[in-house]
């Protein structure tokens, strides 16, 4: 696992480069900045071969940090945040990819990128709840800067939107904790050490509401997931990969790593509410998508939707609806990059709109047929169809949630019809409806599209690829992610605090 040591220390090196490079070259900030994201997603691989799959968490590093106040600098990984470090390593990789178009202000888009992603790769990496929370921070103050600097459809209402709600969830989780460090008699802020402190039951709710709600908002759980497709829109295309591919999954993430383990009596008193928010955000969030006619829009909302899915799983309690939400985390912050990369780079950069009404006259799928064939793909793999990573995903989820109330299986098979119907006049509208009519003010005739180029081919294999493989062999991740939901620090949840 010494491999992972150096994915922080890397990352953040790489983006400090970025910046220094740039100045002179913008080739050379992009060049910095995939061979910075490949060393950091080799580091996650590397570490997953070697890695032996076990119910606890492997340590890194632990140092002492504030002794003051016993908090420490300890990074440690087990099954579930190895997945998750994968993912953002093949991500940001993917990102890059995307975002070689960047010429102005180069150095400083892809430092800042770079510094979102050592942020997310340190939430996933935590095992102290400040170091946690440090590396949270990290992760949402490049954002702001990414959507306002070289975002696009209102990209100062969006980034701001996007930072607001952030920081209001930081400032809950925030509170959350420390209540439950000073509350609970523990002597620093390890994520063990604070579960196993002993707090009124009263206390554990409302610690539990305040830590739950405030990462809740960073996973898109409704109703407080309007900063989702708003941010989404106006961002560029490797930040909205970003924002939906791995930065919703730090507030999932933390649901599931901090506040149900730290607050299981606060979990169990609000697991039938969380389940209904999470079932209407499935179905609100596919109907609203329906009749979306910006393209971004229509992925956007698709992933609140797809998010509800997860938080269905958490909502569940049981080994396998968990296990199915870590595998739908990965499998949409896959899905999700694609659709992006596809409707913002390949789509809106080249024909300058993303109106599914003035796309239904360009005929794309005869002009762009290599994009038509990705977008269909991801279409496929979003609706969660067998052979791509959301089918086990979410047959893990629905069967998991069976067992704890089949009326919540019998709400979300609704919402995956609508995700069919959302996808599927998304794929016609873009890129399979007749020609008819003038093609629209600023948009583009029949004049030839620029080609797609060596980068944005990459990156979409490098996607489609990693669905297919996960839908057929979802074992790869699973054997890395069952031992710690069924016997690590989720023991007290999905046994109901047995032994």
């Amino acid at each position: 696992m010494n491999a992972l040591v150096w994915i922080l220390p890397i990352t953040f090196a790489g983006a400090a480069a970025c910046l220094l490079v740039g100045r002179r070259s913008a080739a050379a900030a992009r060049w910095t900045a995939l061979a910075t994201a490949v060393a950091g997603f080799a580091c996650a691989l590397v570490a997953g071969v070697v890695f032996e799959p076990g119910p606890e968490a492997i340590t890194l590093v632990d140092r002492a940090w504030i002794p003051e106040i016993g908090a420490r600098l300890h990074l440690a990984v087990d099954g579930v945040g190895l997945t998750l470090v994968v993912l953002t390593g093949l991500a940001a990789t993917a990102g890059v990819l995307f975002s070689w178009n960047i010429e102005r202000r180069t150095g400083e888009f892809f430092s800042l990128y770079l510094a979102l992603i050592g942020g997310v790769h340190g939430v996933f990496l935590s095992a102290d709840a400040l170091l946690l929370f440090v590396f949270y921070e990290i992760a949402i103050v490049p954002k702001y800067f990414l959507i306002a600097i070289w975002g696009s459809t209102n990209r100062e209402h969006g980034a701001l939107k996007l930072v607001l709600y952030s920081f209001a969830g930081s400032v809950l989780v925030l509170a959350g904790l420390l209540w439950a460090y000073a509350a609970g008699g523990a002597n620093g802020f390890g994520l063990d050490e604070l579960a196993a402190a002993t707090r009124e039951p009263g206390q554990a709710v409302a610690m539990f509401a305040l830590v739950f709600t405030g990462f809740a908002v960073l996973a898109g759980m409704f109703p407080l997931h309007t900063w989702a497709p708003t941010g989404h829109v106006a961002a560029p295309t490797g930040a909205s990969m970003l924002l939906a591919g791995v930065v919703m999954k730090l507030g999932a993430y933390g649901c599931l790593r901090v506040a149900m383990p730290l607050f299981p009596e606060g979990y169990s008193f609000f697991q039938d509410t969380i389940a209904v928010l999470a079932l209407i955000g499935i179905v609100y969030a596919g109907l609203i998508a329906l009749v979306q006619e910006d393209l971004k829009f229509v992925v956007g909302y698709s992933s609140v939707s797809h998010m509800g899915f997860v938080l269905l799983g958490l909502a569940a309690g049981n080994a396998q609806a968990i296990s199915g939400a870590v595998l739908q985390m990965f499998s949409h912050g896959v899905v999700a990059g694609l659709l992006f990369a596809v409707a913002g780079r390949m789509v809106y950069d080249r024909v300058h709109t993303r109106e599914l009404g003035a796309l239904r006259t360009m005929g794309l799928h005869r002009r762009m047929p290599f994009v038509a064939g990705v977008f269909v793909i991801g279409g496929l793999a979003s609706m969660g169809l067998p052979l791509f990573s959301g089918f086990p995903a979410e047959l893990m989820i629905l069967l998991g949630a069976w067992k704890t109330s089949p009326a919540w299986v019998l709400v979300a098979a609704g919402g995956i019809v609508v995700a069919g119907a959302f996808t599927l006049r998304a794929v016609q509208g873009a890129f399979f409806a007749q020609r008819g009519g003038a093609a629209p003010a600023g948009g583009e005739g029949d004049h030839a599209l620029e080609p797609i180029t060596w980068p944005e081919k990459v990156g979409a294999g490098m996607l489609i690829a990693t669905t297919v493989l996960v839908g057929v062999q979802p074992g790869l991740l699973l054997r890395w992610i069952e031992p710690v939901v069924q016997s690590g620090w989720l023991r007290v949840i999905t046994t109901g605090g047995a032994p």
